[in-house]
């Protein structure tokens, strides 16, 4: 057996977690520069706030229904994440973080246990110990399992838990639900099963295997399979190394000076750095672009990029950044009002097996490398950027994102940590 724990309205949830007042209120968090909502409590989705909306649209709303609107604030939410995932972590031998607000947790041999029991003691327990509320959905696979998880949210008499355990509860569950709804199937193959007559997940596991096969690739099959209780999908344990990584933000307002851009892509690069490290890797081909916002049509609109082939593979910070801000002086061009821009690192290789050059020297790279073994050590204890580069900018950052509504960063700084005063 195999569990989803999936963290309801988990971007509000973090926010009603330090500010119990919002217990009841419609809550809504804005994308980057509170720009639309990205996350929306029931009671904000009572109001047919529909996701993805703009800002501006929701002041008459915002103001009659004394809706909390909040700017993204990615630290406290990762934070919280790994609190979630280290609490999850503590009851099943394996799990496997599938993304910040979800997890699979393997419960191979726990069919003996009363499921719906289990289920429920591990969501009181997360909502115990981290204020977040959390839905369970446990099934024979990974597939079943998401579904489940998705009727668990939608069956208030349900307190959080489905299980699907029997094959007459699996069916029951299949004749019920879309297949459109269905985790794996994408709007293309969910409109032709629609026009072939199959509504529901049910309908879709009467179909011969050969057929989904030769239309659906082996993808199809696979989740076909899962379906029917058949596990093709095990746990992922450990994170694969991305192939690519990129770093890019849209700036608070649109700007015009080479310096204020340099010093962001000096940031991206080092970001990009950061993540390099992390992940044991180097990058052979350093991409830069530039873009200037597409929805003005009062403006002259211009993109570009430019790629560059580094002389050997790197990920300490000085580098990248040397490399990234060569590449912006090729592509920028007066004239324009940017809104965006980002470093890609790609031809990435694992630090172990890097090809040395006859003429590289050695010593300057392993002083390079305690530099940033240092630097991250110091970032990790202190926060992030407590350390950096001096093209990283010191002063104001205009490039920076708009968080206007942005809540304190509760867990990961030292200043917003609260304060309690005994009378």
């Amino acid at each position: 057996m195999v569990a989803l724990v999936d963290c309801n309205a988990f971007y509000c949830s973090c926010e009603r977690a330090f500010n119990p007042a919002l217990a009841h209120r419609p809550v809504v968090v804005l994308s980057n520069n509170d720009g639309c909502v990205i996350a929306r409590t029931a009671e904000a989705k009572a109001l047919d706030i529909p996701m993805g909306v703009p800002m501006h649209t929701l002041a008459p709303l915002i103001e009659k229904h004394n809706i909390a609107v909040f700017s993204s604030n990615y630290a406290l939410y990762g934070d919280m994440s790994a609190r979630v995932m280290t609490v999850l972590g503590q009851f099943a031998p394996d799990i496997e973080v599938y993304s910040i607000d979800e997890a699979f947790l393997d419960l191979k041999g726990f069919e003996a246990f009363n499921l719906v029991e289990y289920g429920s003691h591990i969501v009181t327990y997360t909502k115990q110990a981290t204020g977040i509320p959390v839905s369970i959905g446990i099934s024979k696979t990974k597939t079943l399992a998401k579904l489940a998880n998705k009727l668990a949210k939608k069956n208030k008499d349900s307190k959080g838990v489905c299980v699907l355990a029997t094959d007459e509860d699996i069916h029951s569950a299949l004749r019920a639900f879309p297949i459109a709804d269905v985790w794996g199937i994408g709007s293309k193959h969910a409109q032709r099963l629609h026009d072939m007559g199959v509504k529901t997940a049910f309908d879709f596991i009467q179909l011969p295997p050969h057929w989904v096969h030769k239309h659906m690739s082996i993808v199809g099959l696979r989740l076909w399979e899962e379906l029917r209780g058949k596990p093709c999908y095990d746990l992922e344990l450990s994170s694969p190394a991305k192939k690519n990584i990129c770093t890019s933000r849209s700036f608070g307002k649109m700007l015009d000076n080479l310096s204020d851009i340099e010093e962001a892509i000096a940031n991206h690069a080092a970001s990009c750095g950061e993540k390099l490290r992390r992940q044991h890797s180097c990058a052979s081909l350093i991409t830069v672009f530039v873009a200037t916002n597409p929805f003005r049509k009062d403006t002259p609109q211009y993109t570009n990029s430019i790629s560059l082939m580094l002389p050997h593979p790197v990920n300490n910070a000085p580098e990248l950044i040397h490399y990234a801000k060569h590449g912006l002086n090729i592509v920028f061009k007066k004239g324009y009002l940017y809104k965006k821009v980002g470093v890609i690192v790609q031809e990435l290789t694992p630090e172990s097996t890097l090809q040395t050059s006859l003429f590289r020297d050695t010593e300057q790279d392993e002083k390079k490398q305690k530099l940033m073994q240092t630097l991250d050590k110091l970032n990790r204890q202190f926060g992030k950027n407590t350390v950096k580069m001096a093209a990283q900018g010191t002063a104001e950052q205009r490039w920076k994102l708009r968080q206007e509504k942005c809540s304190p960063h509760y867990t990961t700084q030292f200043k917003d940590i609260f304060l309690v005063k005994a009378g």
